[in-house]
């Protein structure tokens, strides 16, 4: 396994459980990938290949579900409001399998607002979770080695199956130009008493969003393709703080606890798919952009199927 990050400890994780044995190589530790500064919730994906998107979405909630009865996990089933989204309210169906969704009461609704929708929804405070997946792999006897990779080849030296989660990193490795770095930004706060999440949903490049956890509150969100600077910008910290504060006022009584940015991995379609490298297999699993909490599990199992045909 090439990668350390959610979709990577997940496919680990799913190998191992099977009866695999698997090793873990990655450039970073877990807590340094892009996925420990995701929000992060699971919901809706509309990548391409739509049909599969969905599919293994849908699949990623069953999991995430049944993560949510164990506090330890780092998962729970939150309360959400979100807001936007399709003209004329109809609800697409990448959305239908959303536990508990109805429209939102006007008064549910803040100010500035058209509309939206309440429902339930996995929230993943990611830190804990990725510590919960380390955990899993640990108890599978999965060992995590701190190992950049240059090539495939070098993999397949090893072990007669790859499975390739390098997120942003195939770029590089494959050469894979459809591969692009968008460049996110969240700013982490004290949680004053929060425990409703809430999304805008919007196809604009800046939105509003707040993703409270036990201790901390996630408040986004930011889109820049192509940037690779992973600097936290000021500017956008104060307009973050200034849309989260106006839809919840009880962010203004809330301290700063840090900037976190990252590099999403950007790609017109989620690539998991097998082809054979000299005498191995190797597996992609990678290309995710936003969706990887949310595809993780799919994703993970469809890559296992995969490497054990």
């Amino acid at each position: 396994m090439i990668g350390a990050g959610v979709s990577g400890l997940t496919s680990a994780a799913c190998l191992a459980e099977a009866g695999w044995a698997v090793q873990v190589w990655s450039a970073e530790p877990p807590h340094s990938t892009t996925s420990v500064v995701a929000g992060a919730m699971w919901g809706p994906s509309f990548q391409q290949p739509m049909a599969k998107t969905m599919s293994w979405t849908n699949r990623s909630l069953d999991d995430f579900v049944a993560l949510a009865r164990d506090p330890s996990t780092g998962v729970r089933m939150a309360p959400a409001l979100t807001v936007g989204g399709p003209a004329g309210g109809e609800i697409p169906p990448q959305a239908r399998s959303i536990p508990d969704l109805r429209p939102a009461t006007p008064d549910e609704v803040p100010a500035g607002f058209d509309g939206g929708a309440r429902s339930t929804m996995p929230l993943v405070d990611m830190p804990r979770y990725l510590d919960h997946l380390v955990a899993r792999l640990a108890t599978a006897g999965v060992e995590i080695e701190q190992r950049t990779v240059g090539s495939l080849d070098e993999a397949t030296a090893a072990a007669p199956v790859v499975v390739n989660c390098t997120g942003l990193g195939s770029r590089e490795l494959l050469g894979d130009n459809e591969l692009e770095p968008v460049f996110g930004q969240s700013v982490v706060l004290t949680n004053p008493g929060l425990d409703l999440l809430f999304m805008e949903l919007t196809t604009n490049a800046e939105w509003t969003s707040y993703f409270p956890h036990p201790t901390r509150v996630v408040c986004g969100g930011i889109r820049i393709p192509g940037r690779t600077d992973r600097t936290p910008d000021p500017d956008l910290t104060e307009r973050i703080l200034s849309r989260v504060r106006t839809v919840e006022p009880r962010l203004h009584d809330a301290e700063l606890i840090e900037v976190e940015t990252g590099l999403r991995p950007g790609r017109s379609a989620v690539r998991v798919e097998a082809e054979p490298l000299g005498n191995a297999r190797v597996v992609h699993n990678y290309g995710h952009g936003g969706n990887g909490v949310s595809l993780s599990w799919g994703c993970a199992r469809e890559a296992v199927e995969l490497a054990v045909q």
